[in-house]
């Protein structure tokens, strides 16, 4: 059967794929349109497994609430080209979607779940069919679902989907002042980076951790490392204090407090007195698109200006 310019028009408005291997897939299957969509969707596949080797450190994270529960995604791009692609944006977003329906613990058994808009495939296939159409590495790289039991959830996406958190709070009695100043917090969470809630949830392995260097830092400064013992161990003692008001939220000062010294704790007991209720921030998630993953640093016109040649 001949191939015509409709038929291809009318694959790549279904499929999304480029012209050229809308009318490859045609000329393989004789025209067949069902055996065309097949066809790329295999020779995505292949593609998806040709790209595995390279970078995907942009992207962007997102965010869907439904009730009590939020879920959180982060899908990696190699460009910010393609993150800053409206298709993109949507597929991630069908992407938490998935992730708000799953039940699967891991990204493992979440890429095997069913996508939840065709659940004739996996979210993996569903994957696999994206990276062909936008013809770069892409990758969920991790998900998190969060609870409310005996409160709310609150999600913020800071930068389009640079960085996104959801904090679960216990509240019995929520309101729009209490939903606003954990809008609040979560804001501050995403600029600061905190590590822990409060000082309580500190782990022993990272204080020892932090000690160490200090101490380190002691020893090193000529003057520190002359002072007595007893003098030494108050060091110590004031700069790690001083490094926990940094890394856990509730002591950290609430940024847009008046008085610039208000500590996030009670900025949230101000909050939750004057609303008549009890309020306390149990879990927080933040994620950072790209976040510990290596930065590719070639230049994205010359890439494609290669493959043009």
């Amino acid at each position: 059967m001949a191939v015509t310019a409709k038929m291809v028009k009318d694959l790549r408005e279904q499929t999304g794929a480029g012209m050229m291997d809308c009318k490859k897939a045609l000329n393989e299957t004789n025209g067949d349109m069902d055996a065309a969509i097949e066809y790329l969707r295999k020779n995505g596949q292949a593609k998806a497994e040709k790209k595995a080797d390279r970078i995907a450190a942009e992207g962007l994270v997102d965010i869907v609430e439904d009730g009590n529960t939020a879920a959180i995604v982060e899908v990696n791009s190699e460009t910010d080209f393609v993150a800053n692609n409206d298709k993109f944006k949507a597929y991630v977003r069908e992407v938490a979607n998935a992730a708000l329906a799953t039940k699967a613990c891991d990204i493992d058994g979440f890429l095997a779940d069913k996508w939840i808009s065709d659940p004739s495939k996996t979210v993996k296939e569903a994957l696999d069919e994206e990276i062909a159409v936008i013809g770069e590495k892409l990758s969920i790289r991790r998900f998190e679902k969060v609870t409310a039991d005996n409160g709310i959830v609150v999600s913020y996406i800071h930068g389009g989907g640079r960085i996104g958190v959801v904090i679960n709070a216990d509240c019995p009695a929520p309101n729009d002042d209490i939903k606003e100043a954990l809008h609040n917090v979560a804001m501050q969470i995403a600029a600061l980076n905190p590590k822990y809630i409060r000082d309580s949830d500190v782990d022993q392995e990272y204080l020892d951790h932090e000690t160490e260097i200090i101490k380190a830092q002691i020893e090193n400064d000529p003057k520190e490392a002359a002072k007595p013992d007893k003098v030494k161990a108050g060091i110590v003692k004031g700069r790690l204090n001083k490094e926990l008001k940094e890394v856990c939220l509730m002591d950290q000062v609430y940024v847009k407090a008046e008085d610039g010294k208000q500590s996030v704790a009670k900025y949230l007991d101000q909050v939750a007195k004057a609303a008549g209720t009890e309020l306390s921030i149990k879990q927080f998630v933040r994620f950072e698109t790209g976040e510990g993953l290596e930065k590719r640093n070639e230049n994205f016109a010359e890439e494609v200006a290669k493959q043009m040649q």
